[in-house]
């Protein structure tokens, strides 16, 4: 399970030169000082997950022992600071070296070297309102993150679903396991359940992994605003995962999920997604409603119809277009969604 971290790391002057000095670009661990501090497990365990010899790196002081001992490679860090998600990483190799961490932050005067030390094996600046988290289900409007937090696995999951946030490592973990199934069946033999959990020593980087999508958000966005100030508007979670739009206005019900391209395949996520969150919601849902940038060819918005759901897309005049499903398919497929 990918833990999620909330780590401020904006708020004073000493935070802004650490991201300067570590964040803003890779640091050479391989050779010259940096190097001269590290034990051989060090920098061969670097040197697997960083083969160019280069990194990001941020760290904690002493007194986030504790919490630091459970950081694990493919953790996902939210670095926050001035209610803005500014940037998200993908932890790397986490270790507890003073000596390391002090070749590349001033201690801190009252707490010491921040020796809980950890890489980033992906990074990504990014500019997320507050207000975003906030809307998630299990979360605190108000709430400003202040101190290091790990969130426990619910809302763990709720925000890697809900900022669209696509870790590189299960990537790189799903293609090993696609490599693995097609070398066994190759060979004509048969792949035990236990075969495709595998654990690797070195680390394949997947270029071109984006971590966290925006395109959907910022479509959302842009379709609440359009939205009556009488409706109740959220997020509701399910066992599905988190909706993008839950709508509730007097005795109607929609659950809204949007797509980064009207592409067929994107279409068959929507598609898929609405189904299995309808089944969970907490009141009957009177419509179901896939959200793209653009409008989807004619094959894929029949799909839709034929199960009842609706098509809404952004036009060229930044206005939004709802294409119904016919009446009699929707009320057909109703009793399916509420049985």
């Amino acid at each position: 399970m990918t833990q999620v971290v909330i780590q401020p790391s904006y708020g004073n002057r000493d935070a802004w030169r650490h991201w300067e000095d570590t964040l803003d670009k890779e640091v050479p661990f391989s050779d010259g000082l940096h190097a001269e501090t590290l034990s051989a497990q060090e920098q061969v365990a670097l040197a697997a997950l960083h083969p160019t010899g280069r990194a990001r790196f941020w760290g904690a002081t002493g007194n986030h022992d504790s919490k630091m001992d459970g950081l694990q490679t493919g953790d996902i860090v939210l670095f926050t600071g001035q209610k803005l998600v500014r940037a998200i990483g993908e932890v790397g190799y986490s270790f507890r070296n003073a000596e390391f961490a002090d070749t590349l932050w001033e201690p801190q005067a009252e707490r010491g070297s921040y020796r809980n030390v950890y890489s980033l094996l992906n990074f990504q600046v990014t500019s997320i309102p507050y207000e975003e988290i906030w809307d998630l289900p299990g979360f605190s409007v108000g709430d400003n993150f202040m101190g290091l937090r790990f969130l426990d696995p619910e809302k763990s999951a709720t925000v890697l679903a809900g900022l669209r946030i696509y870790p590189e490592t299960e990537a790189q973990q799903a293609a090993e396991q696609d490599r693995l199934i097609a070398r066994e069946l190759g060979t004509g033999t048969v792949v035990a359940t236990e075969a495709v959990n595998v654990t690797h020593t070195n680390y394949e980087r997947l270029m071109g992994t984006t971590l966290v999508h925006r395109a959907e958000a910022l479509l959302v966005a842009a379709y609440r605003a359009t939205l009556d100030s009488t409706a109740t508007v959220g997020r509701i979670r399910t066992p599905a995962g988190v909706t993008d739009l839950y709508v509730s206005d007097g005795d109607r019900v929609e659950i809204i999920e949007a797509k980064r391209s009207a592409h067929h395949r994107h279409v068959r996520e929507a598609l898929g997604q609405l189904l299995d969150y309808v089944a969970h919601a907490p009141h009957p849902a009177s419509r179901l409603t896939a959200l793209f940038p653009h409008r989807p060819g004619t094959a894929d918005l029949d799909l839709l119809h034929r199960y009842g759901v609706d098509c809404l897309y952004r036009t060229g005049t930044g206005t939004f277009q709802r294409l119904s499903a016919p009446d009699a398919q929707r009320e057909l497929l109703q009793s399916i969604w509420t049985s």
